[in-house]
């Protein structure tokens, strides 16, 4: 077999890993943030003010927030399982430190700084936990995009050939979760006042870079002969061309339906595409061609995997623009927050009620396909990974409170009570040094810059592939690799981060 050949079935015909498992590394990346946060607080409690070296910033955030994630999806995939209480149980050890080294003079009974807890004001203008989710599912794709070619990431993380839940599935699904959460519908706030088809032009126009890029990648494939999973999404399409044409159709929808009632269209849509592939031949067409025996002739046929399964990505596109409008409710307070990551985990108990319903009325769960245990699977894991990203945000919102001054990047800005600043006939204000540490954190980095970012990924990852034979590569030889791989990635976008360089202008 040529190299070529030995590649492509080393990504083939797998059939990915448990829902627990995925569970479990889904708890890692909040633990990462968390443990970050905590470091920083500490720090501040020690020498009174936080991290002012750029590159102590870099490489803490680097060695806290993107290390232990390459890690875990390589050489310690055998006790995944166990990595998360590991990191509970040091986070923890930190959090009492914090707790046992406060200044006497702002220690207070326990009760009470529960109580100011709760009645603390959060800046309503900014969900953290949104930013965050959408820049971890960027960094966890850029990592297994590579990872994936190398014999250390387990073959039950990699996609699926037809039917399973391996990592890089959700990670599909996550992305598309992610773009929902902050689409011009959900944040328009003056929607109800403008014609409905008043910005369908602006948003076609905004999804030619996603067009160019899917064209360019086909044609630097194609040329150099890179290896690809034909079955993935077929001969032409790649994921670039259904990001376009999920954003473009969820557009012309949400232009016709009320945005208020976008999770209904979603169920519609994909009931009647589960409909379609259980009564209908679809399901055969899409598993095995025109002929049943895996023809690719004709454009419909060479690339029926990424054009049919549009309409499952749609719906979970849909579903996620509802998500993001009730998350976008003003929530000003700790005790909203509460109430709202209860609202959480009651929809992703009844998501995972519904997913086993579906797999045992239908069938199990198929990216290639996009089917409905694909949707409800993706909006339950997604919604699952967010609801850690509040908890997360809270846990430290609460840690800042006990120590007077301090701030985390991309974490709540904490404001004093309105009704005490009423008193002194002043608004409410941030707490701590948030702007200034908002300039030394590779989350804003990476969020200014996300299209980059994945664009700089792909292209890393196709000449790490052409340079070196991954398939037979030592351990200790890819970790230095996916680190340095990982580190240039995120050192281009904290060096555009600190110039205030935003490359966007569509």
């Amino acid at each position: 077999m040529s190299q070529k050949q030995l590649k492509e079935a080393f990504i083939s015909n797998l059939n990915g890993t448990s829902l627990l498992e995925i569970s479990a590394g889904l708890s890692l990346p909040p633990l990462c943030l968390l443990c970050r946060g905590l470091l920083l607080i500490l720090h501040y409690l020690h020498h009174g003010k936080p991290v002012s070296s750029r590159k102590n910033s870099l490489l803490l955030d680097f060695l806290v927030l993107v290390s232990p994630l390459v890690f875990s999806c390589t050489v310690l995939s055998p006790i995944i399982f166990f990595i998360p209480f590991i990191l509970a149980a040091f986070c923890a050890g930190i959090f009492f430190k914090i707790y046992s080294q406060r200044k006497r003079e702002a220690r207070a009974p326990f009760g009470q700084i529960v109580k100011e807890f709760q009645e603390a004001c959060l800046d309503p203008e900014c969900i953290p936990a949104i930013t965050v989710f959408r820049v971890y599912v960027n960094v966890l794709t850029s990592i297994s995009i590579l990872a994936v070619d190398f014999p250390q990431y387990p073959r039950r993380y990699a996609k699926a050939e037809t039917y399973g839940t391996g990592v890089m599935d959700l990670g599909v699904g996550a992305f598309i979760f992610g773009n929902a959460l902050v689409c011009p519908e959900v944040r328009q706030k003056s929607h109800r006042t403008q014609p409905r088809f008043s910005s369908l032009a602006r948003q076609v126009f905004s999804v030619w870079p996603l067009i160019s890029l899917g064209v360019g990648r086909l044609l630097s494939v194609k040329s150099i002969e890179y290896h690809e999973h034909t079955s993935e999404y077929g001969v032409h399409w790649n994921f670039f061309f259904t990001l376009a044409l999920v954003r473009l159709a969820a557009s012309v929808l949400l232009a016709i339906f009320p945005k208020e009632k976008a999770w209904l269209v979603a169920v519609a849509l994909a009931v009647l595409y589960q409909l379609l592939l259980s009564t209908t031949p679809l399901k055969t067409f899409i598993l095995h061609g025109s002929d049943g025996r895996g023809s690719r002739l004709g454009f419909l046929d060479a690339n029926r995997e990424g054009l049919l399964s549009l309409f499952g990505y749609l719906a979970i596109y849909l579903a996620s623009v509802q998500v993001g409008q009730w998350l976008l409710q003003r929530r000003s307070s700790v005790r909203g927050w509460l109430g709202a990551l209860k609202g959480l985990a009651l929809a992703v108990l009844a998501l995972w009620v519904l997913l086993q319903l579906c797999q045992a009325c239908t069938e199990p769960v198929s990216r290639r396909m996009a089917n409905l245990p694909f949707c409800t699977w993706v909006l339950a894991h997604c919604l699952l990974l967010l609801g850690f990203f509040v908890l997360t945000d809270l846990t430290l919102v609460f840690t800042q409170l006990l120590v007077k001054g301090s701030s985390v990047p991309c974490c709540w800005k904490v404001v004093q009570p309105p009704d005490s600043r009423k008193k002194q006939g002043m608004e409410a204000t941030p707490v701590g040094r948030q702007d200034k540490l908002s300039q030394l954190c590779l989350i804003s980095a990476i969020n200014k810059n996300q299209l980059l970012f994945f664009l700089l990924a792909n292209v890393m990852t196709g000449a790490v592939n052409i340079l070196i034979d991954t398939i037979h590569s030592k351990a200790a030889f890819t970790l230095c690799i996916l680190h340095l791989y990982m580190f240039f990635n995120c050192l281009i976008m904290y060096i555009l981060h600190a110039r205030n360089i935003v490359l966007k202008f569509w």
